[in-house]
């Protein structure tokens, strides 16, 4: 891709030969110039033949990891061969809404935040709709992200030379929550248009289903940010109790 791209889509997949058709066709319909990495990391199923139907080598590039080296690595893969001015996340089972991309892009370009994120719908394993809403905060503060991870990965825009100087790290944790408390520390607070833009499959298998792993993971995030016992349980109730609020509002 040339210097006109503005946007550097990233997809890590995995055994998503159901989904990915879905949530490429939600990238190539959004209006500004991009291009899309997709990042199969040794996929068992058909993953691979699918995205190939799109792949062109341009606009849509496929990336074949030679052994499976997780979600935090294969998007940092993705980063480190990003053109475009702004990085975006793609997991391959959600997709967009048209007009997502240029909406950010928008509000970057009249703000002087370097990180932007928008609502989610619920959707079923099947695609149908849960009909509720997720929403955002029109600003989120560093204080307000540690009481609870506001911000969905498949949603974020953001500059790409700060995801440069961070990248993603320990996948065993929330790698993407911890890339969003180092950017919002050093960067202040992130920007979100409160629309369902994104549309995020809520599938059995994702790790953060599991609850009893995921609360585990959140107080790991607490205590690797450099929180000691007594703060870190602190936020980890106040996690829990966004938490409950979040999903039965």
């Amino acid at each position: 891709m040339n210097n006109q791209t503005t946007v550097s889509v990233i997809m890590p997949a995995y055994n998503a030969e159901k989904y990915i058709a879905q949530a490429i066709e939600s990238v190539l319909c959004q209006d500004v110039p991009l291009e899309l990495l997709v990042i199969d990391d040794c996929s068992s199923d058909c993953t691979v033949e699918v995205a190939k139907q799109y792949a062109d080598g341009k606009k849509v590039v496929l990336i074949c990891n030679d052994r499976n080296q997780g979600v935090a690595e294969s998007r940092n893969i993705g980063i480190r061969r990003a053109v475009g001015k702004y990085v975006a996340f793609l997991d391959a089972d959600d997709w967009w809404r048209a007009g997502k991309l240029k909406a950010q892009c928008q509000k970057l370009e009249e703000s002087e935040s370097v990180i932007c994120c928008t609502g989610r719908e619920l959707v079923n394993p099947d695609g149908t709709s849960q009909h509720k809403f997720i929403g955002v905060s029109g600003q989120i503060t560093y204080s307000m992200l540690l009481r609870t991870n506001s911000i969905p990965c498949s949603s974020v825009l953001m500059e790409t030379r700060v995801a440069k100087e961070f990248y993603m790290c320990h996948d065993e944790l929330h790698e993407d929550y911890i890339l969003w408390l180092r950017v919002l520390q050093k960067y202040g607070a992130a920007i979100g248009i409160n629309e369902p833009l994104l549309l995020s499959r809520m599938s059995q298998g994702g790790k953060s289903r599991n609850k009893l792993k995921s609360a585990k993971m959140q107080f790991g995030v607490y205590r690797y940010m450099g929180f000691g016992v007594i703060a870190s349980c602190y936020y980890f109730l106040m996690y829990a109790i966004n938490g409950v609020r979040k999903y039965s509002a």
